[in-house]
């Protein structure tokens, strides 16, 4: 399983390497007399602040039009029927600067496109809609932007609330500035006439309510649902009811070799002996016997012993009879809709280098659980709740690829928040949906034919220091370099994007860090960098690096972010040190997320377990509420400050694929491809030549063999398959 995640599409992430120059062009506004938010915008953020989105400056679509389509004069030998227009990043490999001819994408179906400017030259096309624009070409059939119509007439009617005409633009997951997307407008659709083919134009405005029903579900009316939810602490609700931690476990011990109980037995009795993984000895935690197991067996009615083998010193729980799964003391806390993971991970860069073309998914489905200790049990009270800092996080992927099926889950979302509310109607579609996911045998290629990607832990409850670690239904083998889907029991697993930080430094000095920090980090941060307008970044995080085992097998929160203090005090050296600390687990849950308690925001978690239901959500989600950015300066350079509003992020995320964005039908390129380009010259694969040491890398700049190029594509073809429009994009790597 590979942890890398593309969040977000050129709908917003490609736009903002321009937005700098824009800024610099324009000034902070579209009007130059308004000296006013002019001020605003120049104003320097105080950190742990929350400031008004309004205050970020405005930003000309214009510049920032990054996906167009065009109808084609006449179909492309391959039958296709538009031309694509992308706005491309600088490559990574500068040899390329000046190729007419870029191929993008997996090593086994590569995607080729071509200078736009080049294709009018060759008359291909009627005009280039700019000289940084790249063109593929796709089916876009006429219905799709009829439908994209509607949709905005449906958004335009008040159907989901409240509309504004403005997007916020975000760069990973900071929010840097504001835009009017043009309207898409059919009629158009013409050889000669690019339209912007992915963007609402028109979306509604972020309340609590929208977050609450259709991304961050934490309402009593879900979260002690009195059908579907149990609660250890006063006994409210059915028993197994299908959002309990007893129904999600049940569906995913299915088909383990195990009963459900010992199949979480055995899970939790991994806390009571040390474990290696990746070299990376994770300490015991045997409090989990005396704060989670035993008393569940009391409150089960049988009897749990601790036993330690006096040869091994390995310890062990008997139980005289089996725990009772329907009241375990996880407390449901919330439902998440992460469809702003929706992408499959790029794994093995191929030749994509940070651009890559593959289909993407629908994201994660994660329930939060909090660990609780109730006197009595099941007969309490909130007060008697004994809720513990212990949160448990299930993460399903979302099943289904391809166009079609994400814009279908995206409109299932925005459906429920379009209810008046937490109707029977609204819980039984939320219900349908969410056992969609969790049932056994929704995901058959996967381990237990579950489709959970991980479950994360997070806590304090047992031991200190706060703790996060990572279980899956995977075999995990660091020497063979990898992770393979497998039934059986929940297995440790490595954390994600994050260093052993047993043996190296978070503190600064660390060789290895730093070597890591200004090598790929640094090597995958998309060009050019502006802070905090574009900054961000395409690695993964291997097993080995440097020839040491570099993956952790546990993370613990201590000193909350990561320094390297070789990395230069330069936009390319503050963006990679930020998106390297922030993608680890520590990272993320303090300091460089402002989640360690600034501005009154929670400390290790994104949810305060200890507050009452609806729980408490951190400022790096909410940006302080609907309509702000929550500002934490940079945990090693102080400056910029990162201005976050992750709730809006993925409110604008969610309708722009469930009502902007067009589905294509795009043939991708066979490895076949590749070998006859090998035998026109060097492959403009925008990718180190180290990592394709047999590949022969080099641009093309004469206008014949472009041409050869493309009649290389009738021949070299792949499968058809849908895709959005966004489907060419820059490449980030995201975690959390």
């Amino acid at each position: 399983m590979n942890r890398q995640q593309i969040h977000l599409g050129a709908s917003r992430l490609a736009i903002v390497s321009l937005v700098a120059t824009a800024l610099a062009v324009n000034g902070c506004s579209s009007d130059p007399t308004d000296t006013e938010e002019q001020s605003q915008a120049a104003t320097v953020p105080v950190n742990g602040t929350s400031t008004p989105i309004a205050q970020l400056p405005f930003v000309d679509s214009v510049t920032n039009t990054q996906v167009l389509g065009e109808l084609l004069a006449k179909t492309t030998p391959l039958g296709e029927t538009t031309a694509l227009h992308v706005r491309l990043p600088p490559p990574q490999n500068r040899d390329l600067a000046n190729s007419l001819v870029r191929v993008i994408g997996e090593t086994t179906n590569p995607q080729v496109v071509f200078r736009s400017d080049a294709l009018a030259q060759l008359g291909v096309l009627a005009k280039s809609p700019g000289p940084d624009f790249f063109t593929a070409f796709a089916t876009l059939a006429p219905a799709e932007l009829d439908r994209l119509k509607q949709n905005q007439a449906q958004i335009s009617s008040g159907a989901f609330g409240q509309t504004t005409n403005e997007s916020v633009l975000f760069n990973h997951r900071a929010a840097i500035g504001r835009t009017i997307n043009p309207v898409i407008d059919p009629a158009i659709f013409k050889p000669g006439g690019a339209i912007a083919i992915n963007r609402c134009a028109i979306r509604p405005i972020s309340t609590q309510q929208a977050w609450d029903q259709s991304l961050f579900l934490r309402s009593p009316a879900v979260v002690q649902d009195p059908v579907r939810t149990w609660d250890p602490c006063t006994g409210a609700g059915t028993q197994g009811g299908v959002w309990t931690f007893a129904h999600l476990i049940r569906e995913m011990a299915n088909g383990s070799g195990s009963t459900p109980e010992d199949f979480v037995k055995n899970w939790l009795s991994l806390w009571l002996n040390s474990y290696v993984v990746n070299s990376d000895t994770v300490p015991p935690r045997t409090q989990m016997f005396n704060q989670v197991i035993q008393p569940w067996a009391v409150a089960s009615g049988v009897t749990a012993t601790l036993v330690t083998n006096p040869i091994t010193g390995v310890k062990s729980v008997t139980l005289s009879g089996p725990l009772n799964l329907n009241i375990a003391p996880f407390r449901l806390n919330a439902i998440v809709n992460r469809i702003d993971l929706g992408a499959t991970a790029n794994g093995p860069s191929g030749y994509s280098g940070t651009i890559t073309s593959l289909p993407v998914t629908s994201g994660e489905l994660r329930f939060i659980f909090n660990v609780v200790q109730p006197v009595p049990w099941g007969a309490g009270t909130e007060a008697s709740c004994g809720r513990k800092l212990f949160t448990t996080i299930f993460e399903y992927g979302v099943p289904g690829t391809g166009c079609a099926s994400v814009v279908s889950w995206a409109q299932k979302w925005t459906t429920l928040q379009a209810f008046p509310g937490f109707t029977l109607a609204y819980l039984a579609q939320l219900q349908s949906m969410t056992e969609s996911v969790v049932l056994h045998g929704a995901a058959p290629a996967k381990g237990n034919q579950n489709a959970i990607n991980q479950i994360r832990t997070n806590e304090i409850a047992l031991s200190g220091p706060w703790e996060l670690r990572e279980f899956t239904l995977t075999n995990e083998n660091p020497p063979a370099n990898t992770d393979l889907p497998a039934n059986g029991p929940i297995r440790a697993h490595t954390v994600a994007l994050t260093p052993n930080d047993s043996a190296f430094s978070a503190a600064g000095a660390d060789p290895t860090i730093n070597l890591f920090v200004n090598g790929p980090v640094t090597a995958g941060v998309t060009l050019p960098v502006a802070v905090p307008n574009n900054c961000n970044a395409s690695y993964t995080m291997p097993f080995v690096f440097n020839s040491l085992a570099f993956r952790g097998g546990n993370s613990f929160v201590g000193p909350g972010h990561w320094v390297a203090n070789s990395v230069p005090n330069t936009p390319l050296g503050v963006c990679a040190r930020f998106q390297f600390s922030l993608n680890t687990c520590d990272g993320c849950h303090h300091d460089d997320s402002g989640t360690n308690g600034l501005g009154g925001s929670t400390n290790f978690t994104h949810i305060a377990p200890l507050t009452p239901i609806p729980v408490t959500l951190s400022k790096f989600l909410t940006g302080g509420g609907p309509g702000l950015v929550f500002n934490v300066n940079d945990t090693q350079f102080g400056a910029p400050a990162w201005p976050f509003a992750d709730l809006e992020r993925r409110f604008q995320r969610l309708f722009d694929l469930s009502h902007c964005t067009s589905c294509l039908t795009v043939r991708p390129m066979t490895q076949a491809f590749i070998d006859q380009l090998q035998a026109l010259g060097p492959v403009p694969a925008d990718v180190n030549p180290a990592d394709q040491p047999t590949l022969r890398i080099g641009p093309i700049t004469d206008l014949g063999t472009v041409q050869k190029v493309m009649d290389l594509r009738a021949s070299s073809a792949g499968s058809a398959r849908s895709e959005p429009a966004d489907f060419i994009r820059p490449v980030e790597t995201f975690s959390h």
